[in-house]
């Protein structure tokens, strides 16, 4: 679902004033489409939103989103935080409109695609393509959506905020797969979504034959050469991709804003009017709710507002800067088409020019070299892989490779937990943690309604994803004379289709293996050890989140499907066949160990607890932090397993999932092509590991708690630890702000100021420093450095350089202190004249309390 301002572009996540402006103004509208742009009303509308998924977010966190999108993943219970109703009054009430993705397959790195386990088991069902249970399945599902909108008013043609419905996601990428079938399958899902009456128009992204009157869509990291497949169709993005996902076991992914903010401002100089960045909201994985497999925890995908609901700097900023100049743009930008004319090699000017409304566009597509242009008599600097854009055809309020937006610097903060320090005094503790109690999960079959049959089983088939595990238990008899015999002990070999394996031979551990993202096939070889009589063959088999993505996706299976073999010198022997018991999940996870409302005499407290072992459970009991900074668990100490905070699970931690050596860059060139794998940090390290630079700061730390998990005084941590660890390492932190910094330089006296307005920014000789405290109710405290000249040096750590003006320290002390925002103009008039003849910029560095 996709969010957009009722009145036009506007920068996401607006001030209060401008969304508190926008609220209340429901009435029933008339939407239709042209070749330019989506009209509401007979008004042609240039729209900018944004992303979030709301079953990866919560309460605390979607309070501070104002522009958003969600997919509607397939489930018919619409009760509690699932009230997608009230998600979209909600959004009415704040000014915006929707679009609503019904989908139901959304992709989105979500356990198998967002469709329910249960479709599988239909007889004789085919996903997404020509087939009737299919087909039954999903109309009953876009209806029972469609219906809830229009019970409850949502549609724009009820005076609701849903301008815009999707069916189907990115089918256009694979439908050749399905043949005829998909062709047939895809024209059925838009007749269907046409027939629902919704009164608002229906897109399909990434499906170039989307027949009429459905407009296809553009999703990837650049849609400015996108073109509708007709002429009477809008140019629409509905997926700006911000970053990428995190895979446990890969290094970190991000994308730098300049280049984020360069496809922005080519989509619209290229003729588009509508564009979604996937995702502006990052999120948490709560729960199995991630697919792939192998997706982390954190959906937090760079966004300009991260995983815990916070503004990521510059990025947030810019990209509200670059809305705001293209907002100057928009009279033009509706009212006709662009013509296009060369500035040169690789540089390209984009005109839109209607009576007196004049905009343009000028791009320099250069990934490598720095441009000097000549337009309307004028000349121009275009950095390399840059847009310019001039409002009024003359004078260039921003470009996209020139930051002028305050940076924040953030820490996370361990908790206090022990009350004695150095020094043999004491501290009042800020987290109090108690002892901590333990059950051992028990190796292979220990429940009643275990199955034993011949032959290995495919696990999710076996499972229905009801649980991550499934035991597979068999014996062998050894006389002492077999031929895989070496002496006791024979190779053991088994293969599976992943995702994580560990193997017991009478009852106690002999090795394990796992997939990875890129691959999720195992094959397991170790010599193992067996004794006179009979011995027992314990595999313990687990996913981590099934597939979401590609032609029959749903039919990509997970556990042990063969062979399994003992060898040795003399011979083999095959157990494929063999008699097999199985076991869905564990023991802890039938007695509810993970939820403290319910006793359990599995648990055993006492002052030593096993650590480093495999199966094991833990609990202990924490008070929650003071405060409303967001918390996140260090999982330092412990191998893999799964976490619950007062019974809801807040998902699957990983911290010995290293991601590769190499493949990181120290610093990403902004300039090029950006690809998933072009800008990666964290190479060598756990996934989840807080990862903070100049560029781009990424709270990918640790594993996030939702504060809406928390309650006041007690709270209890339950812990599966399925490889091994100690829980005593464990630590709890909270993320704060340290500084909020800026610099800005003078060199570009016409660049955009979203403080003036749009008719001072056409007047202003020169650019302003600008800080905002990034909470309510803060005011700057402090200046902890201010220098006008030459400053070098990130937020934290600016230096002088040989020019520095002695009057800027106490110009900017003056214009912020005691104040929550403030402005400061970067001009030697303003600050002083520290040395002629040099380009000066104006670094500042701020505390807020």
């Amino acid at each position: 679902m996709a969010m957009m301002p009722r009145a036009g572009l506007l920068p996401l996540a607006a001030a209060a004033m401008l969304v508190l402006c926008l609220s209340g103004v429901s009435q029933a509208a008339n939407v239709t489409y042209d070749h330019r742009a989506v009209v509401i009303d007979g008004v042609r509308r240039v729209l900018v939103s944004g992303s979030i998924h709301y079953p990866r977010s919560t309460p605390d966190i979607e309070k501070n989103s104002d522009e958003q999108e969600l997919f509607v993943t397939w489930q018919y219970d619409f009760e509690g935080r699932k009230d997608l109703a009230a998600f979209v009054k909600a959004v009415a009430d704040a000014g915006l409109y929707v679009h609503l993705r019904i989908g139901p397959y959304v992709c989105a790195e979500w356990n198998y695609g967002g469709f329910p386990l249960w479709l599988h088991f239909i007889p004789g069902i085919k996903f997404r393509t020509d087939n009737e249970a299919f087909k039954a399945e999903m109309q009953r599902f876009t209806t029972k959506v469609v219906d809830t909108m229009k019970g409850a008013g949502l549609y724009a043609s009820q005076g609701g905020p849903i301008i815009l419905s999707q069916i189907e996601n990115e089918y256009g990428n694979i439908d050749s797969h399905y043949g005829d079938a998909g062709k047939a399958y895809m024209r059925w899902a838009a007749g269907m979504a046409v027939s629902l009456h919704t009164g608002v128009p229906w897109v399909m992204c990434q499906q170039d034959d989307a027949p009429d009157p459905i407009i296809n869509t553009c999703n990837g990291f650049y849609c400015d050469q996108f073109t509708p497949n007709s002429a009477t169709k809008p140019k629409v993005w509905t997926e700006n991709w911000s970053g990428w996902f995190l895979s446990f076991g890969g290094a970190v992914p991000y994308r730098p804003v300049e280049d984020l903010a360069f496809a922005v401002a080519r989509f619209y100089q290229r003729g588009g009017t509508f564009q979604n960045y996937y995702m502006y909201h990052g999120g948490t994985n709560i729960g199995r709710s991630t697919g792939g497999p192998f997706i982390a925890t954190s959906y937090d995908y760079d966004a300009p507002i991260d995983e815990y609901g916070l503004v990521r700097q510059p990025k947030w900023g810019h990209l509200r800067d670059v809305h705001k100049a293209i907002k100057l743009c928009e009279p033009a930008l509706i009212a006709t088409d662009p013509s296009y004319s060369s500035l040169g090699q690789n540089t390209e000017a984009a005109v839109y020019k209607s009576g007196s409304a004049c905009a343009a566009f000028l791009a320099n597509i250069d990934g490598k070299s720095d441009k000097i242009v000549t337009f309307n008599g004028k000349t121009y600097n275009l950095p390399a892989w840059s847009v310019s854009i001039l409002p009024d055809c003359k004078n260039v309020v921003l470009n996209t490779a020139q930051i002028n937006s305050q940076v924040i610097s953030s820490e996370m903060r361990y908790l206090q937990s022990s009350t004695e320090t150095s020094d043999d005094s004491f501290v009042t503790p800020e987290l109090a943690v108690s002892g901590w109690s333990y059950a051992i999960e028990p190796v292979g079959i220990t429940k009643d309604n275990s199955l034993t049959k011949p032959g290995l089983m495919e696990q999710i088939n076996t499972t229905a994803d009801a649980s991550d595990f499934l035991w597979y238990s068999t014996s062998v008899t050894i006389k002492g004379d077999e031929p895989y015999l070496n002496g006791s002990q024979t190779n053991l070999l088994v293969n599976s289709l992943g995702h994580v394996l560990q193997v017991y031979i009478n009852g106690k551990f002999a090795g394990s293996d796992q997939g990875s993202a890129s691959s999720s096939l195992i094959s397991f070889q170790k010599p193992v050890t067996f004794v006179p009589g009979k011995n027992k063959i314990d595999l313990l088999s687990a996913t981590v989140g099934l597939s979401n993505y590609g032609a029959f996706f749903d039919l990509v299976g997970a556990g042990i499907t063969g062979p399994v073999k003992l060898s040795g010198p003399s011979g083999a022997l095959d157990l494929s066949s063999a008699d097999w018991t199985y076991q869905v999940g564990l023991r802890g996870e039938d007695l509810h160990l993970y939820d403290p409302s319910e006793a359990s005499p599995e648990w055993v407290s006492a002052n030593a607890y096993p650590v480093n072992q495999p199966l094991i459970w833990y609990k202990t009991k924490f008070t929650a932090p003071a405060g409303d900074d967001p918390v996140a668990i260090d999982f330092t100490g412990m191998g893999k397993g799964e976490a619950w905070v007062n019974g809801q699970s807040i998902g699957r931690y990983w911290p010995t999932n290293l991601a590769p050596q190499s493949g990181c860059v120290n610093s990403c060139n902004y300039r090029g092509a950006y690809s998933s794998s072009k800008c990666l940090k964290k190479c060598g390290q756990p996934s989840q590991t807080l990862c903070e630079d100049s560029n781009s700061y990424l709270l990918l730390n640790r594993y996030h708690v939702p504060r809406s998990f928390l309650q006041a005084g007690s709270n209890d941590l339950v812990l599966f630890e399925q490889f091994g660890g100690d829980p005593s390492k464990i630590s709890f932190v909270i993320k704060q702000t340290g500084s909020v910094c800026a610099h800005v330089s003078e060199a570009h006296p016409a660049q955009i100021d979203s403080w003036f307005s749009p008719q001072e920014n056409m007047q202003r000789s020169g650019p302003a420093l600008r800080l905002e405290c990034p909470k309510a109710g803060q005011v700057i405290s402090s200046i902890k450095f201010a220098s006008f000249g030459t400053p070098s040096g990130t937020c934290g750590s600016y230096s002088h350089g040989e020019c520095s003006s002695s009057q800027a320290l106490a110009v900017v002390q003056e214009a912020c202190i005691g104040v929550s925002s403030c402005s400061v103009p970067v001009s030697s008039k303003n600050l002083g004249e520290p040395c002629s003849e040099v380009i000066k910029s104006l670094a500042v560095e701020a505390a807020c309390s």
